[in-house]
Formats: structure tokens, C-alpha cells, sequence
């Protein structure tokens, strides 16, 4: 048992990175496509958090009510589906409002030179 598994590490880098986390990355592009807010992702991730927990629990002989390892899986599945929503959402700002956004990373975006967005929030 370790600080992040409970099973074995195999089990945490199957079931939870690789499974759970192409899940929530799903999830947080599925939430950017539909222009939902971030905390709808936050609930979203929950659910799935809860049912990786179920599966290491029925499969691997884990813990089911870990509140530790509950944490741990939310926060790892939280992480990744921040990244795929962030990701999304920067490529839709760049080729919706192509005049007016340029990508600066694969999780950022700014105002082109010379442009002004007068929604923008001061």
C-alpha cells in the first residue's frame, strides 16, 4: 500500500491514469464543447472518481469507503480533466475567434497586437 495506490501500482496506472484519466479527459472536453461551466466538470469528476473507487474496490479487493484514497483518485482524474477541458477551450477560442485570439501554448490563448476585447473583465 502505498500513499497514492492501495492495491498495487499496476492497478493505479491501469484503472486509474490510463482509464479513469482518458475518462476525465473526455469529460473536460465534453464540458468545453458544450460551453458548460468549470463546476459542472468538478461534480462530473466526482461521479467518475466514485466509480473508479467502486472498481478498484469490486475488481481489486480495495477499499470502498477510503475516504484517503477517494481524495487521491478526485484529485489525480481532477487534474487530467482540467487539462482536456483547458485544452479544448484554448483551441476554441483560437479558431472561433480566429481575428482576435492566437494560441501562445496548448493551454493558453491572448489578444492578438493591435486588438481589444471589450468584454474582457478588468
Amino acid at each position: 500500500m502505498g500513499i497514492l495506490y492501495q492495491t498495487s501500482f499496476g492497478v493505479f496506472l491501469v484503472l486509474l491514469c490510463c482509464l479513469g484519466g482518458g475518462a476525465a479527459w473526455m469529460t473536460g472536453r465534453a464540458c468545453a464543447n458544450t460551453w458548460r461551466p468549470l463546476y459542472v466538470l468538478f461534480w462530473f469528476v466526482f461521479l467518475l472518481s466514485l466509480a473508479i473507487r467502486f472498481l478498484t474496490f469490486a475488481l481489486f479487493d480495495g477499499t470502498l469507503l477510503s475516504v484517503h484514497y477517494l481524495v487521491v483518485d478526485y484529485l489525480i482524474l481532477l487534474a487530467i480533466g482540467l487539462a482536456g477541458w483547458r485544452y479544448t477551450r484554448t483551441n476554441q477560442m483560437t479558431t472561433q475567434y480566429v481575428w482576435l485570439y492566437e494560441k501562445t501554448s496548448p493551454f493558453s490563448w491572448r489578444l492578438k497586437t493591435g486588438q481589444t476585447d471589450k468584454y474582457a473583465k478588468d
